[in-house]
Order: C-alpha cells, then sequence, then structure tokens
C-alpha cells in the first residue's frame, strides 16, 4: 500500500517546500498531491497530481481562488487506494479527501500555520485584502471543523502549536522543519566560492556591517534593522528585493546609518555575507524563521524577536540575543548579549535543525500513528535541503 503527501502548491523556493522535499526523500513512493506545481524541475512530473485549479487562470491569483479552494481538496483523485496521508499544510490541505479513504485511514498534518489568512491577518497583509477578509467569516468555522479529522497533528514550532491550540482546539507534537545546516557549515569561507561579479559586490561593501535578508515588505520590519545599525553605529547591508528598497534607504538617511541593498542574491553570497557580518538580525515575527537558523550555521550571532519561532532556536546569551525590537532598551541588551556569542556555539546549535534530525522525528511521528514501520533514513541532499 502507498501514502500520500498533500502540499498546498508548490512553488520553486519556500521553507515549506522544502519541508515536501525533505517528506519524499523520506517517503519516496508517496504520490504528490498538490492544487497546482509552478516548479516543475523540482519533482518528478509523473508523481506529482495537480488539481483542475492548475489548469485555469486562478493559478496566479491565490486570493482569487481561496473560496474554491476547501472544495477541491474535498473531491480529489487518487491513482492508488491509500493506506495513509499526510499534509504539509498552512492554507487547507489538511481538509483533504480521497475516494476510498474511510474515516480509518491515517491521516496525519504537519502544519507550518493554521492559514494566517484567515486567524492571523496582522501576521500577514493578504489578510487584510476585501476578499479575504469577506471569506474569512464561512472559511473559519469549516477550517476549524476539518482540522478535527486529523488523525494526529504537527506543528513546525511551539509558536503554531499555541496557534493550533487557540483556533483548532487540537494539541500538536513540535517537529522543527530542516534547514540546510550541514551544508552551510561544510564550507569554512563561502567567498571562496563565489562568481567574479559577486566578488566584486561583496568587496564593494563595508567590512564590518550589521546583516538583514528577507523580501523588503512591511511585515518583515527592515527599519530595526537600520535602528539596529544606529545603535552600534554599524553600517547596514539588507539582502532581497522588494517595495520597500527606496524606503529604507531613505531611512538609512534619516538615522545616519550607510544602508547597502543587495538586490537579490545568490545562497552563496548570502551565506558569505552570514560568515562576515558583525549580527544577522531577524526583527519579523515568523512562524519558525529559517534564516536565523541558517546565519547560525554560519557562525554568525543572530539578533531575533523574542515573539515567534526564532525565539525558540535562538539560546539568548549562547547563539545570540532576543528582543522586543519596539522597546529600546530590550533592543539594546538583546545586541549585547547576542555580541558576546562565539560561532562554535551558534554552528552546534544550527545542528539541531538538519534534515537528518527532522527526518528521525517526523518517520517515528508517522510510523507511531500509522502502524508502519519507520523508513529508512536518507541523507539531507538536494535542493530540499536547502533554503
Amino acid at each position: 500500500m502507498v501514502g500520500a503527501l498533500v502540499h498546498e502548491w508548490i512553488a520553486p523556493l519556500g521553507g515549506s517546500e522544502n519541508v515536501l522535499a525533505a517528506l519524499s526523500r523520506l517517503y519516496p513512493t508517496a504520490h504528490l498531491h498538490c492544487l497546482w506545481n509552478d516548479a516543475p524541475d523540482r519533482f518528478l512530473p509523473e508523481t506529482v497530481n495537480e488539481s483542475w485549479l492548475a489548469r485555469t487562470p486562478l493559478r496566479r491569483h491565490k486570493l482569487a481562488a481561496l473560496p474554491l479552494m476547501p472544495l477541491v481538496w474535498r473531491y480529489r483523485r487518487a491513482p492508488a487506494r491509500y493506506s495513509w496521508i499526510l499534509t504539509s499544510s498552512h492554507l487547507f490541505a489538511h481538509h483533504v479527501q480521497f475516494p476510498h479513504c474511510t474515516r480509518d485511514t491515517p491521516k496525519l498534518s504537519y502544519v507550518h500555520s493554521p492559514a494566517r489568512y484567515l486567524w492571523t491577518p496582522e501576521f500577514d497583509p493578504r489578510g487584510s485584502h476585501p476578499l479575504a477578509r469577506a471569506a474569512a467569516a464561512a472559511l473559519k468555522p469549516l477550517d476549524a471543523s476539518r482540522a478535527q479529522e486529523s488523525s494526529a497533528v504537527a506543528a513546525n514550532s511551539s509558536f503554531v502549536r499555541a496557534r493550533i491550540r487557540r483556533y483548532w482546539g487540537r494539541d500538536a507534537e513540535v517537529i522543527h522543519p530542516p534547514v540546510g545546516v550541514h551544508r552551510i557549515a561544510s564550507v569554512g569561507d563561502w567567498s571562496s566560492l563565489l562568481s567574479e561579479q559577486e566578488s566584486a559586490a561583496l568587496a564593494a561593501l563595508p567590512a564590518d556591517f550589521v546583516l538583514g535578508a528577507s523580501r523588503l515588505v512591511p511585515y518583515k520590519r527592515l527599519d530595526k534593522v537600520i535602528e539596529t545599525g544606529r545603535l552600534l553605529q554599524l553600517p547596514v547591508v539588507i539582502a532581497g528585493m522588494g517595495p520597500l528598497a527606496q524606503q529604507l534607504t531613505a531611512a538609512g538617511r534619516s538615522a545616519g546609518v550607510p544602508v547597502h541593498l543587495t538586490g537579490r542574491i545568490s545562497d552563496a553570497l548570502l551565506f558569505a555575507l552570514y560568515q562576515r557580518c558583525r549580527l544577522f538580525v531577524f526583527p519579523a515575527v515568523e512562524d519558525f524563521g529559517i534564516m536565523p537558523v541558517e546565519a547560525m550555521a554560519a557562525g554568525a550571532p543572530v539578533l531575533a524577536n523574542i515573539l515567534g519561532g526564532a525565539a525558540e532556536t535562538v539560546v539568548h546569551g549562547v547563539t545570540g540575543g532576543l528582543a522586543d525590537f519596539d522597546d529600546e532598551d530590550s533592543l539594546r541588551a538583546g545586541i549585547a548579549a547576542a555580541l558576546t556569542c562565539g560561532a562554535i556555539a551558534a554552528r552546534q546549535r544550527a545542528m539541531d535543525f538538519g534534515e537528518d534530525i527532522f527526518q528521525q522525528r517526523m518517520g517515528a511521528w508517522v510510523s507511531r500513528h500509522t502502524g508502519e514501520a519507520a523508513p529508512l533514513l536518507t541523507a539531507a541532499a538536494g535542493p530540499g535541503a536547502q533554503r
């Protein structure tokens, strides 16, 4: 008997896609189901089963497709009779039903977060869209009801576990997602692997700097990276692209802080920046937060928000500092704690979040709730083991 791995949609990049890739390595014979697949080279096409939404323009308009998604997941076709179902859910994948699967078929849900569009729009600006607000009233009770169908639930952080308890009335086991820490830590000097153009870009940056990295959008709170640079009297380097580029440059001028925006960069250049920065700053409230773990794998001290998943990975005073970024005293204390930390402790902590640890915990969890033997563990390799 074969199992099914169910994911919302497959994007070329993303933390949840890395989880799906790790799951597909752990269960290589499982069938993959998604609403649509925007990364056809990431998984073998013959193993991916898309929904009818993939054949419509709605695949490019997630908010417009939102009201239809619960219905689509409810009536999924299956090429086989599944002995178990494992969903990777951040919206409605846990609603899935297949023909020939009964109430006795184990359906396990690994939850990146209950749908932020619906439940926590303050952490996801898309939830403020009129269409999302209109859909939320009807979809919240449906989502909470269908969450009860899962045989067992796992959360990607204790932060998300609390959200699951609050909105679904379910408890969850915490299994942190995999991060490509072994790959990052295996290279002592990532700058040696850069292209000529990347090497020139790195050389043009300050020798000592505070680093931030993410999409340049409001909820990432990159202005707080600049504030950290002001308190340390250091220039700031921000890696990423987005609509706030001009605003961040202006904020740096107002604060008297030189701000260098790199735009979109390769993994190798990002890892080189982690290795060279005085401090990696992560002000966003995230469900888990991959980048702080990556930075620790590169040996960087991390200053992270005291709220969110990063507060579970960064150890205050050991691998970095935790702070309330809206309280200057707390921010100063977090900076001071982070700057006492060394690279060895940071790298050691990062190893707790490798794909090998994820596979061990996930395999044991699935085995416990399905009665099937835990799978043989595979080496963490390929794109799913990366950021």
